[in-house]
Formats: structure tokens, C-alpha cells, sequence
């Protein structure tokens, strides 16, 4: 017992000091996977707001060559995302990680414009069917063929409010919509992280909330019941109702 305590003596404090070193560790990986995670959601924010802003031409049935390609498509989400958050997408001190995850967003958001040059340059045809919705499913699946190994992103919503049976929520997905998002006392359009597992692997898991916006009401707002533009029912939503939410998967 002596030997035991004087050996406890020793080693205690060094063990102690051990922990003290990886709790900072620790919350500087969890900073940096939601920094992370939070840049992906927002390129993806960006991306999408810059083809909704060119549905009026992309569904301009009297234009032809719209010269809106992959090219021109990617540099203007890069300078919207800028000036959405105040700073630029790519910088010096990003990781390798980072910089691979962001290129891998990039060359999917150009190869999506890219091929959709036929319909958006179809003249004699009004709506394309080109919505923002469907460039971010398509862009997430390019995104997840590149690096699925390393991250995955995604766009789910409350099951009742899915129109693509692709993008219906997961059970971790559902579970922080239905439990964490529905909180009355939670701060509005906080999300929410949690280190779990993927497909037996461990991961860092971010669920960031998404509410409707005056121009997603078109689609989606009042009366309940009506048929879009895009063929489905609209859902009755009002400005500011939860819509959907992105879904951020970095594997460890």
C-alpha cells in the first residue's frame, strides 16, 4: 500500500497535468470543427442565393445564352459569401483539411452550372426547374463523391415539409429538429453540434436551422394546398417558420 501511494503521488499530478492538457485540446478541435462546418454552410448559403437571384434570367424564356457558366457562377458565390460574412472564403491559415473541403465545394458548385448550360440557355421555355433546392441536393452529392470519405453535407428538413425522399431527415437529424430546434427557449438560428457516429465511424455532427424567408413563400407559404410552380403543394409556411436545415458530417 505504501508503494502503491507513493507511486500514486507521483504519477497523479503528471496525470492531472495530462488532462489539463487535452481538455484545451479538445475544445480547440471542437472550435475548428465548427468553423469548419459553419464556412461549408454558409458557401452553400451563398451559392444558393446567387442562383436565386438569377431565376429571373435563367427563366427568361427570350434570352438564349444566359453567360451565366460554372466559371462566372463560382467567383460570384465566392465574392457573396465574402461579403455575407466579412471575410474571404479561402485565407492563408486554413488548414489542409479546410482548403480541401472548400476547393471540393467549388468544383462541385462549377460542375452543376456546368451541366445544366442546356436547360438554362433554352430559349422559348420559362421555368426551368433549375431551383435553388435542386442545385444544393445536386452540389451536396458531387460534394460528397469527392471527399464522402472526409465530409458530407447535406439540405433535410422536418419530414412533413420534404419534397425529395432523398433529403429526408436521418434519426439524429430528426431527433434535433423535433427535440432541440422545437425549444421555444432556444435562441433563434443557433445550431446545434454533437461528436457521434456516422455509419459506424466516429464524426462531428452540425445541424445549422434554416426559417423562411418572404421570397421562399412563393413556393412554399399560403394557401396550403395550391400548386406551386414546381409542381408540389405548397406547405403554408409564414416568414420565420423553421423550413429546413443544413447538415454538416466531418468524419474523425
Amino acid at each position: 500500500m505504501q508503494v502503491f501511494a507513493a507511486i500514486a503521488r507521483t504519477c497523479f499530478p503528471a496525470l492531472l497535468g495530462g488532462c489539463m492538457l487535452l481538455m484545451p485540446a479538445a475544445a480547440a478541435e471542437e472550435a475548428a470543427d465548427v468553423a469548419t462546418g459553419t464556412r461549408l454552410a454558409e458557401f452553400l448559403r451563398a451559392a444558393r442565393s446567387v442562383l436565386s437571384n438569377y431565376q429571373p434570367l435563367i427563366n427568361d424564356p427570350s434570352v438564349g445564352d444566359k453567360h451565366l457558366d460554372g466559371e462566372r457562377f463560382t467567383t460570384e458565390a465566392i465574392a457573396f459569401y465574402a461579403k455575407r460574412t466579412g471575410h474571404p472564403l479561402i485565407t492563408d491559415d486554413l488548414s489542409e483539411r479546410d482548403r480541401k473541403l472548400i476547393q471540393a465545394q467549388i468544383e462541385a458548385m462549377r460542375e452543376v452550372v456546368d451541366e445544366q448550360q442546356a436547360d438554362i440557355n433554352r430559349p422559348g421555355i420559362g421555368f426551368k426547374g433549375f431551383v435553388p433546392a435542386v442545385f444544393a441536393r445536386l452540389m451536396n452529392e458531387k460534394f460528397a463523391a469527392k471527399v464522402g470519405a472526409e465530409a458530407l453535407v447535406r439540405v433535410t428538413a422536418p419530414e412533413d415539409l420534404v419534397r425529395n425522399r432523398k433529403s429526408l431527415p436521418d434519426a439524429w437529424e430528426s431527433g434535433v429538429i423535433e427535440n432541440v430546434f422545437s425549444d421555444a427557449d432556444r435562441p433563434k438560428g443557433d445550431s446545434y453540434t454533437e461528436v457521434t457516429t456516422v455509419d459506424d465511424r466516429p464524426a462531428f455532427r452540425m445541424l445549422l436551422p434554416e426559417y423562411y424567408t418572404e421570397s421562399c413563400l412563393t413556393c412554399h407559404g399560403a394557401p396550403k394546398g395550391e400548386i406551386d410552380v414546381t409542381g408540389y403543394p405548397k406547405e403554408g409556411g409564414k416568414a420565420g417558420d423553421l423550413g429546413g436545415a443544413i447538415s454538416i458530417v466531418l468524419f474523425k
